[in-house]
């Protein structure tokens, strides 16, 4: 990719299973280690009441979420909106 965009990539991002529950959180880490992550995807939030890993993983790690995965179909992953997640988990 570097090839063609010599600043490439303008972003790093880790996919998590919001399912997953507090497993996210060994799994960033250990991505971390690997890469220079700059942000989160994180998907089936849809389904689940895990989704409250979200908060742990972002503050110890300080990464943002990017968008979140509410559905099986493209237009299902959405730009992620701290005040909307906040207020699901305590709907």
């Amino acid at each position: 990719i570097r090839k063609l965009i010599p600043d490439a990539p303008h972003e790093v991002l880790l996919v998590l299973d919001a399912t997953t529950g507090q497993n996210a959180i060994f799994q960033t880490r250990e991505f971390m280690e690997a890469a220079d992550l700059t942000g989160l995807i994180i998907t089936k939030l849809d389904g689940t009441s895990k989704g409250g890993v979200v908060i742990g993983i972002v503050n110890e790690f300080d990464i943002p979420v990017r968008y979140i995965g509410i559905g099986e179909q493209v237009e299902d992953l959405r730009p992620f909106d701290a005040r909307q997640f906040t207020e699901s988990l305590f709907a």
